[in-house]
């Protein structure tokens, strides 16, 4: 178990690097052979070049519809999962169409993304599509806001693992220090026990602990606005209903997206999501 985890870590050092050469190199530089349109257009974008990728491992679905306050990291979250995954041979589609989920379409992928989603985005025969796929063994990442999102469906609650705190909100974007709880998942394995960064810190309507695994959490004392108290969650995953489910609650800045270590534990998560450790393997 000792030596699988430094293997973990030692592949996850090597994404830090390769995404750190990258982003000093070219910033959020889009790669020509996958142009990258507006996310609330509707259309999908796929990732995955067959002619540098052969076979593709997974699929993943990523998706940035907003009918409340919309991010503006959200383009940057976009291009460096784009350099992810054409880089790590993931096929990946981006998209701010709810149309998309249909239980036809879903079935394709091994993940959905929730990027920075927020309010109703999914109509009922929408809610039933994703209730499904997740029952047959689907994954879901919820990013940021995700925990913001379909208030007045509880299933889709459950399966983030808490909402957000619509009283108490947020802080300001200000540096905490974050603890990891958990150094065995995918997401947290590359990180320091304590890790200091700057971020949106939320406050959750209720506190997730006794239905998920913790993976981080956030020391109030080290910021202003936190109102959980010495246990406050920022991170988690749980299996739910059948399928896989990761949120990570940061990642509300462009600059988390130029961040090699928060991009190392997201892809993390939505590696678990995916039901796929092959690329930590190969």
């Amino acid at each position: 178990m000792r030596k699988t985890a430094m293997l973990r870590r030692a592949i996850f050092w090597g994404l830090i690097g390769l995404l750190a050469v990258y982003l000093s190199g070219c910033g959020n530089a889009r790669p020509a052979s996958s142009p990258l349109g507006s996310p609330s257009t509707g259309i999908t974008y796929p990732a995955c070049a067959p002619a540098q990728k052969p076979a593709c491992r997974i699929r993943l679905l990523v998706f940035s519809k907003t009918a409340a306050f919309r991010h503006a990291s959200i383009s940057d979250a976009i291009a460096a999962l784009r350099h992810l995954a054409l880089d790590q041979g993931v096929a990946i589609d981006f998209t701010g169409d709810a149309a998309v989920f249909t239980a036809a379409n879903l079935s394709r992928y091994n993940a959905v993304v929730f990027l920075m989603t927020t309010g109703q985005v999914l109509d009922a025969s929408q809610q039933a599509a994703f209730e499904q796929y997740i029952r047959r063994g689907g994954g879901y990442a919820g990013v940021h806001s995700a925990s913001d999102t379909e208030y007045n469906w509880p299933w889709y609650g459950q399966l983030v693992g808490a909402y957000f705190d619509r009283v108490h909100g947020h802080s300001r974007i200000v540096q905490a220090t974050v603890r990891v709880v958990d150094h065995t998942h995918l997401s947290t394995s590359m990180l320091p026990t304590v890790w200091i960064r700057t971020d949106e810190w939320y406050n959750f309507a209720t506190n997730p602990s006794n239905s998920v695994q913790v993976l981080l959490a956030v020391d109030e004392k080290t910021y202003k606005g936190g109102v959980m108290g010495a246990n406050h969650p920022i991170a988690w995953y749980h299996t739910f209903d059948g399928g896989r489910s990761f949120y990570t609650a940061m990642g509300h800045t462009s600059e988390s997206y130029r961040e090699p270590l928060f991009m190392a534990h997201l892809w993390g998560g939505i590696l678990y999501a995916a039901g796929d450790t092959t690329i930590l393997r190969s």
